[in-house]
């Protein structure tokens, strides 16, 4: 069959189940694929009385095509070493043609029969599914390997015996948008499945996150460029002998010998291809099946650019968060600190941050803020906020002042952010702070001896609203004694109110840091704040901050 281009719409028809299928055939063959022996399931299946099929050859029967007999061949050949056969064939019935699911395996008997169990693998003639319930399949997940996973167990074996499927490199890995250029598409293959073949199998074969380049001589090239489906018999000279080089890469380029590759284009722009390949048990790829798999692509597109979309979002936030957390603390001598952050979930971000800038006068600034919202938008003003708080701290300034001065410049943000935050400046060597919050929830403090309580601050507006009047109160540090300083997310939730919450925080607080002093040995600060976190953390409704600051009495 020469290579050809076609296009067309329609639905990828999927493997029924359920109350869709048409019952069971049950039979025997005997080791020369004769039949043996014809059970009532298999007359009402097929429509053939057991009078006018025993002792035939199933192909005379069943299997019309004259390359179906090595397949038969191999299937016997399968069972006679011990072994089960399974493999989708179209079959030759008195209702008409179809495909069914054949599953051979050895019978028991002295004689060496063959136990046949075959079942409908497909839809019956004039009813293939329909796109909406095929989206009940693909898109379920917004992870770009399970979409093209979920993809790919659609198609086969119910569409095909083989599938492919590649996204362009530039798309992944630079988010670059645009028509093809001329030369040689550069894809990566995200998923392979072949019928009847373990997934580890098949991805050795064909090995998953694998960069290929697409010659001008490619179909799947053609398909990308044209933006049309193209139709083949074998595999271009390049891909065939990359193949061929792993192990039972020559069983499959001789076994599938009827190939069609569609492109993925989604919202105009042409992501990469699938390519789908059938054996010779099945009908080589028809005008029909072409509707189909385009209309199969454009649904597999779309959700691989969701995914995909979806998965820089995650990135971009991910690594704006990370790169804005702070590095470990060079605090003074005489000071321990310790912090810990919770997102509100594995991949998002919000607007809480935190900030240890050590001072030369040999005291330290602890600054812990939170932003309104979540996602990148949130972590977009905090990063603003963030990092003129820690210019401003490094000038030495008075946390009221920090504040203040903060406050001018929110004011003046074009998106006019709305955040509470607390600033602390401990001097360990006297054993004091100065503390000054807006808007922000109080500090709690715990002694050497356990008790702990809600320091009582002088009120101050939210960052963003212009006041710009903040008061500090100063504070006793004697050693042993702890400073928490967190956010609201740590301590109120839908289920648990602001004062519950806040006397679950004493009490964890009084307990954690208790047995920290209890401890002879390998309890740290860090331990502590880990355990008081945990303790806290519900339903993680929002972003979670704690940072704790211990004067330890060393003389620096």
């Amino acid at each position: 069959m020469a290579s050809q281009t076609a296009e067309g719409g329609g639905a990828l028809p999927v493997r029924s189940g359920g109350s869709s299928l048409a019952g069971l055939a049950v039979f025997t063959l005997t080791p020369s694929g004769h039949i043996a022996s014809w059970s009532v399931t298999a007359a009402r299946f097929f429509g053939y009385p057991a009078a006018k099929v025993i002792g035939r050859d199933v192909c005379d029967v069943l299997l019309t095509r004259p390359d179906q007999r090595e397949v038969v061949k191999q299937a016997l050949a399968e069972v006679a070493a011990g072994g089960v056969w399974t493999g989708i064939v179209p079959v030759s019935a008195a209702s008409g043609s179809y495909r069914v699911t054949m599953n051979c395996e050895p019978h028991g008997t002295p004689d060496g029969a063959a136990l046949v169990i075959a079942r409908r693998a497909l839809p019956e003639p004039g009813r293939s599914r329909t796109l909406p319930e095929v989206a009940t399949l693909i898109g379920t997940t917004l992870d770009l390997n399970k979409t093209a996973r979920e993809a790919a167990e659609v198609a086969v074996p119910a569409f095909a015996d083989g599938v492919a499927i590649f996204v362009s490199e530039r798309l992944l890995a630079a988010d670059e948008f645009g028509p093809q250029p001329p030369g040689p598409a550069v894809v990566r293959r995200l998923v392979s499945r072949l019928a009847g073949e373990p997934a580890a199998v098949t991805d050795n074969l064909f090995r998953p996150g694998e960069v290929l380049i697409f010659g001008a001589d490619s179909p799947s090239y053609r398909a990308m460029t044209a933006r049309c489906p193209v139709l083949f018999d074998h595999l271009d000279r390049e891909s065939a002998e990359r193949i061929e080089r792993r192990p039972g890469g020559q069983e499959f380029t001789t076994q599938y010998t009827s190939f069609l590759a569609v492109p993925l284009v989604a919202r105009g722009t042409v992501l990469g291809s699938v390519t789908f390949a059938r054996t010779t048990a099945r009908d080589e790829f028809t005008p029909a099946d072409i509707s189909l798999a385009d209309q199969f692509a454009s649904r597999t597109a779309i959700s691989i650019d969701n995914a995909r979309l979806y998965d820089r979002e995650r990135r971009t936030a991910s690594a704006l968060q990370q790169g804005l957390l702070p590095a470990e603390p060079s605090v003074p001598a005489g000071l321990a600190v310790a912090h810990r952050y919770l997102p509100v979930g594995a991949s998002i971000v919000g607007g809480d941050w935190h900030d240890i800038v050590p001072l030369t006068s040999g005291r330290a600034v602890l600054i812990v803020g939170d932003a309104m919202g979540h996602g990148p938008e949130a972590a977009a003003v905090m990063v603003q906020l963030r990092t003129a708080a820690h210019i401003l701290a490094d000038l030495e300034l008075p946390p009221e002042e920090i504040l203040s001065r903060l406050d001018r410049m929110a004011t003046s943000m074009t998106s006019a952010p709305f955040a509470t935050c607390i600033a602390a400046v401990i001097d360990p060597v006297a054993g004091s702070c100065e503390i000054a919050k807006a808007g922000h929830l109080p500090p709690m403090l715990t002694r050497a001896d356990g008790s702990t309580a809600i320091l009582d601050l002088p009120l101050g507006l939210p960052i963003g609203l212009g006041s710009g009047s903040f008061e500090a109160a100063k504070i006793s540090l004697p050693p042993g004694a702890t400073l928490a300083l967190y956010t609201d997310g740590l301590v109120e939730s839908r289920i648990r109110p602001l004062d519950e919450g806040l006397i679950a925080l004493q009490v964890a607080l009084g307990t954690a840091l208790a047995q920290s002093a209890q401890a002879k040995s390998g309890h740290s600060l860090d331990l502590s704040c880990l355990q008081v976190s945990q303790a806290l953390r519900q339903r993680g409704e929002d972003d979670m901050t704690l940072v704790l600051a211990r004067v330890t009495g060393q003389e620096p």
